[in-house]
């Protein structure tokens, strides 16, 4: 037990120090954080500095990176937007699997003389693209949301898709199983594992978050936002189904569930360190003594999968995707390395006897050695890319990817949040509300059908998963002063671009909001002065009068309120200022009815004239 616990702290701690050596190395070099892991995976493993003797050990580890990073894009996508994507991802997506398979699989089946079934799974596995590798590299180079960005997002994810049919089209091709007589029992134990996904996804989750959430406890939150997508992991790999799709059908059923901000800002961290470890592992997995041994064979086909992906890649970028030739260079620059399931499933195929174990190397270390020359193509590139490409019109299916782009964020729905919501739905304008109430959620989503989220904005995660950062006006509602205020804080040191809104108890709410730099509003001094609008009604006065009257106190009191925050700290002067103002308001009401009495007379005096005419 000891041997296996400072094994475990062994290799935590070289992990952490070569991501914090490599990365920061690489990103100064301007080599990309993803040639950073993969650099450092290749100089900490057995063929260089042996400091991890067998990689294989954290295989499943590593491929948690993965399985959260496709949790996570299954919360951006609803089934009701797939569906609107439908031709982004269906489309292209398909279109570029069949067709880079179709023609891979041709040349390893002619030209290198594999039999036709391992031409097929060397074929539709090297056409699969690393979805890691590549929303990592969109995400440094700031580019998801560019056409290619959006494109590529959509290719990537139909590959994820179609690994699920290839992945179980393994053990039905090979040799190892093929009068095992488990092929049945494989394909029920793959149905019952996503049946009890989508059904508990559908059903019950939202119910145990709903319970967590009402206990407060933020570890709590953490283990049940890593539970779901570890658990679900755990049952596809029992079903012998790719864990990140099962990660992603789990994620997909919670994109309109209101934790889903949260659920992503408690994964966030985790997905970022583990898919640091996937690319890690994957530059560990790397067997430099064959490169060394066929230096020309494995550079060779690693330049020949570049440079037969990226042409077909294109070209549905630009037939399929309405590309322009710029993006559609990009979009194939990206996605023409090989990927993280063609690791799965050409281990499946040596496992089946379809492949021999010095195919499945050569394999393998094709595909890193792609993952690694695609960043230093995009740098070498990086002068060309950057010319500006034809604008062209972006099909509207791909703004449903990345919709939580509010112009307001609104924390609070209680009585005043509602009511702002309520304006702003009517309008159109696109917002985001938070509230840590789960029953005031329930309600309100039911109701109302507002776009309302549980999660606590002092949370950075929280707020960047929603898309704050490109908001104009944050909107502080909850009915706690001290809660607005550290609100208020937060956001105006986190985001001081951003206009803030806040909800203010009393006066001295307001001089403390104000110091923060923000727009106070009065929760009752509005409704106060229409009930006193309501009361001179009753007692007579005219209209003009009472406008006249309320439009005169507020501002007498707004101006008040400007020249109390210079002293608002100081009691004693408060005390004097506000003794002084009583008075000066009652004597500007007092030559308020003396000015205008001989008029009121007078009106009285033509009235009564005019009736007895």
């Amino acid at each position: 037990m000891m041997q296996e616990t400072g094994g475990l702290l062994h290799a935590s701690v070289v992990f952490l120090l070569t991501a914090v050596l490599m990365v920061p190395l690489a990103k100064r070099l301007k080599l990309g954080a993803v040639l950073g892991y993969l650099l450092g995976g290749v100089l900490i493993g057995p063929s260089v500095l042996g400091l991890i003797s067998q990689p294989d050990s954290i295989s499943q580890l590593s491929e948690l990176g993965v399985v959260m990073l496709m949790f996570i894009i299954g919360l951006e996508l609803s089934p009701r937007r797939l569906w609107v994507m439908r031709r982004a991802v269906f489309g292209a997506g398909l279109s570029q699997v069949l067709l880079t398979g179709l023609v891979l699989g041709i040349i390893a089946w002619q030209g290198f003389g594999q039999g036709w079934k391992a031409a097929v799974i060397i074929g539709f596995g090297l056409a699969l693209s690393s979805t890691a590798m590549g929303l990592q590299l969109l995400a440094e180079r700031k580019e998801m949301t560019s056409p290619h960005g959006r494109q590529a997002f959509a290719i990537l994810l139909f590959q994820d898709i179609a690994a699920i049919p290839l992945i179980a089209m393994v053990p039905a091709l090979g040799a190892a199983q093929a009068n095992s007589g488990t092929g049945g029992v494989q394909l029920l134990q793959m149905v019952a594992s996503i049946g009890l996904v989508v059904i508990g996804g559908r059903y019950l989750l939202r119910p145990v978050f709903r319970i967590v959430a009402k206990t407060g406890l933020q570890e709590v939150s953490t283990a049940t936002a890593l539970l779901v997508v570890m658990g679900t992991a755990y049952l596809m790999e029992w079903a012998h189904v790719s864990m990140a799709l099962g990660a992603f059908l789990a994620g997909m059923l919670l994109a309109d569930s209101e934790y889903r901000h949260e659920l992503e800002s408690q994964i966030e961290p985790f997905k970022g360190l583990l898919l640091g470890l996937f690319f890690i592992g994957v530059g560990m997995s790397a067997d430099l003594s064959l490169l060394l041994g066929h230096p020309v064979l494995i550079i060779g086909l690693s330049l020949l999968l570049l440079a037969l992906k990226l042409p077909l890649l294109a070209l549905v970028g630009r037939q399929i995707g309405q590309l322009d030739g710029m993006s559609a260079l990009k979009l194939g620059l990206l996605l023409a390395a090989g990927g993280e399931f063609a690791f799965v499933l050409f281990g499946l195929a040596r496992d089946n006897a379809l492949f021999d174990r010095e195919l499945h190397s050569i394999l393998v270390l094709t595909i890193t050695l792609s993952m690694a020359l695609t960043p230093l193509i995009l740098l070498a590139l990086s002068q060309i890319l950057t010319q500006a490409a034809t604008i062209r019109p972006v099909p509207p299916e791909y703004h449903e990817v990345t919709d939580n782009q509010p112009r307001a964020v609104i924390v609070g729905m209680g009585r005043m949040g509602q009511i702002v919501a309520r304006v702003l739905r009517a309008q159109r304008i696109p917002f985001v509300a938070f509230e840590t109430e789960v029953d005031t959620i329930s309600i309100t989503r039911k109701i109302d059908n507002i776009a309302i989220f549980y999660g606590d904005p002092l949370r950075p995660g929280v707020l960047r998963s929603a898309g704050a950062e490109q908001a104009e006006f944050f909107i502080v509602a909850t009915d706690n002063p001290d809660t607005n205020l550290h609100i208020t804080q937060a956001i105006r040191a986190r985001y001081p671009h951003m206009k803030v809104v806040s909800r203010a108890r009393n006066r001295q709410h307001v001089h403390k909001l104000w110091d923060l730099g923000a727009m106070p509003v009065r929760e009752t001094f509005h409704s106060s002065l229409e009930m006193c609008r309501r009361v001179m009604q009753g007692l007579g006065l005219k209209e003009e009068q009472i406008e006249a009257r309320l439009h005169r106190f507020r501002e007498h009191d707004e101006q008040l309120l400007m020249e109390q925050h210079k002293v608002y700290d100081d009691e004693a002067a408060l005390f004097q200022s506000a003794r002084q103002a009583r008075a000066e308001l009652e004597t500007l009401f007092e030559a308020d009815h003396i000015e205008k009495a001989p008029k009121v007379l007078q009106q009285e005096a033509n009235t009564e004239r005019d009736n007895k005419h």
